[in-house]
């Protein structure tokens, strides 16, 4: 018997995986901007808080971890917990973790208003 073979997820969809991922572990103020009218580099921003520097690496492994199983190609992680920002580059996906200080002080949202937002919990 033949197997099927399942259909890749868009983008939009392997994004509110990853969201989902993300409200697992526990990420705080998650919002997914929809960027692909202002960017050529990717079609969505996931920008999520997190408490701590275990928190902000867990988070990461977790965002690369779904991006990889729902479709993303490749799943970079750039930057450490330390420095209180951590990309995860999934191609049309990129997740941003921040430290609650660190995102009030690059504050992603307002550089990007323009940007449809398509969720924000808070």
């Amino acid at each position: 018997m033949k197997q099927l073979k399942e259909k890749p997820l868009n983008n939009l969809e392997t994004a509110n995986k990853i969201i989902e991922a993300l409200v697992d572990k526990k990420g705080e103020k998650i919002a997914l901007l929809d960027i692909h009218e202002f960017a050529s580099f990717a079609d969505y921003f996931i920008i999520c808080s997190g408490t701590s520097n275990r928190m902000l690496s867990a988070l990461a492994d977790m965002a690369a971890e779904t991006a990889k199983k729902n479709g993303a190609r490749y799943a970079r992680v750039e930057g450490k917990p330390d420095f209180g920002w951590i990309i995860v580059d999934c191609g049309d996906v990129i997740v941003h973790l921040f430290t609650p200080e660190k995102r009030e002080y690059y504050s992603l949202e307002k550089l990007w208003e323009k940007a449809h937002t398509v969720v924000r919990m808070q």
